[in-house]
C-alpha cells in the first residue's frame, strides 16, 4: 500500500462516522476514486454492500445513517405509521424484533443490504394532499441534526390506520390507540382534513368517538372529507369492516 493511498484510508476513516454507509459519490469527495474505492474493497479495507456502496469493516451498519442513505435515494421517504408511533412512545408491547414501517412516494424496492441487517417494509402510500419534497408533518427524529425523517404521532396514526383491513388488524389498532390521548387536536384536524382515504377518515373519527379519546373533542368532523352518506365496506383478510358517514 502506497503512503499516499494509507494516508488517503486514515483520512477516510476519521471522517467516516461509525456504522454510516458510504456511497462512491461521496468516497470521490472524500477524495476516494472509484478504482480505489475497488481497490480498499479488495484489500478488505472497505466493505462493497452492493454496487457503489460501502462501510467500513469490522463495523456493523446504524439503523440511522442507514435511512438517510435511503432517503437520498427514494423520493418522501420517512418512518412511518406504527414504527413511528412506537419511536414516539406509542405501542402496546415491546417487541423483540419489530419490522420496520417505511413510507414514500414513489415505487421503490429496498436494497437488500438494509434489510439483511434492518427487517423493514416499504410502503408507496400518497394519503395526504401534499408534495414529496414537504410531507405534511414529517420531521427529524426527535429535532436532531442529521435524523431520519419520521411522521408525528398524528401523521403516523392516520398512516397506521389506512392499512387496517389490509396489513393491520383493527384489533391491534384499537388498543394502539388508547395510548394516543395526548395527540395535537389541531394537527389531526389538519391532516385530516388534507387526507385522501375515505376510509381512514371514517376510521379515526369513529374510534375516537368509541374510545372517547380527549383530542376527538377538538375535531370539527363535520368539515372532515368522509365521503358520500353511504357506509363504506371492506372484506380483507382480517375480516368485514365496515364505518358508517
Amino acid at each position: 500500500m502506497t503512503t499516499l493511498a494509507q494516508g488517503k484510508l486514515k483520512s477516510l476513516y476519521a471522517r467516516l462516522a461509525p456504522g454510516t454507509p458510504v456511497t462512491s459519490e461521496e468516497l470521490v469527495r472524500l477524495g476516494v476514486s472509484a478504482d480505489l474505492a475497488v481497490h480498499y474493497a479488495r484489500a478488505g479495507w472497505l466493505v462493497r454492500l452492493a454496487r457503489g456502496v460501502f462501510r467500513r469493516p469490522e463495523q456493523a451498519l446504524s439503523l440511522h445513517p442507514s435511512l438517510k442513505l435511503l432517503e437520498s435515494r427514494v423520493e418522501g421517504l420517512h418512518v412511518g405509521g406504527k414504527s413511528a408511533l412506537d419511536w414516539q412512545g406509542v405501542r402496546q408491547y415491546v417487541a423483540q424484533q419489530e419490522t420496520l414501517h417505511l413510507y414514500g412516494w414513489a415505487a421503490a424496492r429496498l436494497p437488500e443490504w438494509f434489510l439483511k441487517e434492518f427487517p423493514a417494509e416499504y410502503h408507496r402510500k400518497r394519503l395526504f394532499d401534499e408534495q414529496p419534497e414537504a410531507l405534511l408533518h414529517v420531521l427529524p427524529f426527535e429535532g436532531r441534526n442529521e435524523a431520519p425523517q419520521v411522521s408525528t404521532p398524528e401523521r403516523a396514526l392516520l398512516e397506521l390506520l389506512s392499512e387496517v383491513g389490509v396489513r393491520q388488524p383493527l384489533q391491534d389498532a384499537r388498543e394502539l390507540l388508547e395510548s394516543t390521548y395526548n395527540l395535537r387536536g389541531a394537527v389531526l384536524q389538519e391532516l385530516l382534513a388534507r387526507c385522501t382515504s375515505v376510509k381512514t377518515v371514517r376510521l379515526c373519527v369513529q374510534l375516537g368517538r368509541e374510545l372517547s379519546l380527549p383530542w376527538m373533542a377538538k375535531l370539527l368532523p363535520s368539515e372532515l372529507p368522509t365521503g358520500s352518506d353511504r357506509p363504506w365496506v371492506s372484506r380483507g383478510s382480517h375480516g368485514v369492516l365496515v364505518l358508517k358517514p
